[in-house]
């Protein structure tokens, strides 16, 4: 599938990175699917993903979190050898996965457990981000209220 965000490029400002994760995203999604995974929503400000990494170790595994992305790798080396396969049907191939993060979204843990990956997520939006209520004084503006040294005095 190919998605055209040409028109919505020409008439809309700031939202490029924005068109450039949808259409990221559209490509991924027809590309392999390996290894399978989940996106959990926990509560407002927490989220999960869980690969599924059968037959992976811890060592064989790397999660990196950087600025909006969080890229999870699993190394697997070829052992070739003596296995007389009737039937493989399990993956057992190198991988790269890439989660795109919101801003202030970052790893609180990761867990890897009978074969499952479990990446917790948090959004921690600092203080100084976060909306607060203005008290509103009564009286005259502190610029119009001096006193006798011309400096301004609180009301």
């Amino acid at each position: 599938m190919r998605l055209d965000l040409t028109p919505y490029r020409r008439s809309t400002i700031g939202f490029d990175r924005l068109f450039d994760l949808l259409e990221a995203n559209a490509r991924s999604n027809a590309a392999e699917n390996y290894p399978p995974f989940n996106l959990e929503r926990l509560a407002d400000d927490r989220y999960r993903i869980t690969l599924a990494v059968a037959g992976f170790s811890r060592d064989e595994i790397d999660i990196t979190a950087q600025q909006n992305l969080l890229l999870v790798t699993g190394k697997k080396e070829d052992k070739g050898g003596n296995a007389n396969f009737l039937h493989v049907g399990i993956a057992n191939r190198s991988f790269e996965r890439r989660f795109e993060l919101a801003d202030f979204v970052f790893v609180e843990d990761a867990r890897l457990n009978d074969g499952l990956l479990v990446i917790d997520l948090v959004r921690e939006v600092p203080e100084a981000m976060k909306p607060k209520s203005i008290a509103i004084k009564t009286g005259a503006p502190l610029a119009a209220v001096e006193n006798q040294t011309g400096e301004a005095k609180a009301a």
